[in-house]
């Protein structure tokens, strides 16, 4: 077993050892968010300021998540090579400076590039999964790292309710710019903090590295083809967004920008194949030698996570997206409500991930990795299926019932992906949290696609079915990890990390 690892209990008041690294990852995760999402509550103010239109509002919500799909399989890769110590701090102060220029844009074209460059600072999710990962023994990993995605996750909400207040308080036409530059600096100042503050690992342990970057290590031919297949829908789904935006939806790209970006996803994702090519030719060709024992694992549950994970965090995304809406249109005749009060009912939603992303960790440890995420993936299904079935005939404490089931088991399903992503191979855990956490950004942008060509019901039973489909991979490809994993150390001696 690897030795230096804190085999003590989970003592959230504690402030020293692993859960002094817990504490400082899910701060520096939340200050992350609270910068990426610094301006959706201030849209009413910069509207005003800019005189931006509808499709203008539309374009910068979009620039906000376009990039972040492919930074967290970067700084998957960058993390694994260089450390979450130098990583984080690195992203936290670059997205600094991109805060403060967007907050002091003067025109529109630098407020949309400046959003387009914050949306990498969504990547920083990606960074702890692998510190936490390092940090705590196998059997206190899922509970770990559910707290470190719950309470992180919580920035976004964070900022939603203090940036207003502040802006208010700050006053005048540019309280917005000040309120956004102060996310700026809490940035820049964590960062500073978090790199005096942590390791990469504890003493007596070794921090495992990828051979090189471009790509992740596979075990045999197949899974060469299986990670080329499962790498496309990333390059989609970008280019999904790049549709929303050409002639054929918003109309802001011509017809020529748009074709020039599917050209370049094309070209991008080519260079990808031959990049993960390169990394495992070994596999090819005569002199081709079978992967050894010990680096072997199996990439379908790479491929098993990543669908997961765009189920239960792809349709939150979607689900918060559209919820406050959807009860408003639902039960503004029916029942009187406002939007104000929808918009309330439907906070439960994403509020409730607070809880529940560490109770999905808790009982990954406690009941089995592979048993809590089919658990969660079968009750989702059932209660997006109910959720489709709402309509004006239903009272609203029935709909919020149902509501809390489905949110119950989505959010449970967030903390039982990661918490199986650390146990497929040590060194390659950045990479595998990055995309894993890319396909969540793809079920988002998958899932409002569907939702912009059918009915609210039809979007919810949708997603039911994708469950369903997924939840029959996790039982066919999710294997409960037994016994112990082996890696090399950097002077080849082999090293017995328990996961049990």
């Amino acid at each position: 077993m690897a030795t230096g690892v804190d085999q003590s209990k989970i003592n959230l008041f504690s402030f020293t050892g692993k859960m002094k690294i817990l504490h400082m990852s899910w701060l520096a995760f939340f200050i992350s968010f609270v910068v990426w999402f610094n301006f959706a509550p201030l849209m009413a103010s910069i509207r005003e300021t800019f005189g931006l239109s509808d499709q203008e509002v539309k374009l910068l919500l979009i620039l906000n998540v376009a990039l972040t799909i492919p930074a967290r399989i970067i700084i998957g890769m960058l993390v694994d090579k260089y450390g979450p110590k130098i990583t984080f701090s690195v992203l936290l102060a670059a997205a600094s400076v991109f805060c403060f220029l967007f907050a002091f844009a003067d025109t529109f074209e630098k407020l949309a590039v400046y959003r387009f460059m914050l949306g990498f600072v969504g990547a920083g999710f990606v960074i702890g999964i692998r510190l936490v990962s390092e940090w705590f023994p196998a059997k206190q990993v899922g509970t770990a790292e559910g707290i470190y995605g719950g309470w992180g996750n919580f920035g976004s909400a964070a900022a939603a309710i203090a940036l207003p207040t502040l802006a208010l308080w700050i006053g005048g036409d540019d309280g917005w710019r000040w309120a956004v530059a102060t996310t700026g600096v809490l940035a820049l100042l964590f960062s500073f903090i978090f790199y005096f503050s942590v390791s990469n690992n504890p003493k007596g342990t070794t921090y495992y590295r990828p051979k090189s970057l471009g790509g992740m290590e596979v075990s045999s031919k197949g899974d060469f083809y299986l990670y080329c297949l499962m790498t496309a829908p990333l390059y989609l789904a970008i280019g999904v967004l790049a549709w929303k935006i050409s002639p054929a939806n918003l109309n802001i790209f011509t017809t020529t920008e748009t074709n020039i970006i599917y050209l370049a996803l094309s070209v991008l994702y080519i260079y990808q194949v031959l990049q993960i090519f390169r990394i495992n030719k070994g596999l090819f060709g005569p002199n081709a030698k079978p992967v050894p024992e010990i680096h072997r694992y199996k990439y379908k549950q790479v491929a098993a996570l990543n669908l997961s994970y765009m189920i239960t965090f792809g349709s939150e995304l979607a689900v918060i997206s559209m919820l406050p809406l959807f009860f408003f249109d639902t039960f503004k005749e029916t029942a009187n409500l406002s939007i104000t009060q929808a918009a309330l009912i439907a906070s439960i939603f994403a509020g409730l991930n607070l809880i529940m992303r560490p109770a999905g960790g808790w009982f990954s440890d406690k009941f089995g990795r592979k048993k809590t995420l089919a658990v969660t993936l079968g009750g989702l299904s059932v209660g997006y299926f109910l959720m489709g079935q709402v309509d004006a005939t239903w009272s609203i404490p029935a709909a919020i019932v149902v509501m809390i089931i489905a949110s119950l088991f989505v959010n449970a399903g967030n903390g039982a992906v990661y918490a199986a992503v650390p146990l497929v191979k040590r060194r390659l855990t950045g990479q595998v949290a990055g995309t894993t956490g890319a396909f969540g950004n793809v079920g988002g942008v998958t899932f409002l696609t569907v939702l912009s060509f059918v009915s609210s019901q039809a979007f919810f039973i949708t997603i039911a079915c994708a469950a369903t489909v997924v939840f029959v991979i996790v039982l066919l490809a999710i294997e409960e990890p037994k016994g112990y994993m082996y890696e090399e150390n950097d002077d080849g001696s082999i090293e017995k990390i328990e996961l049990h």
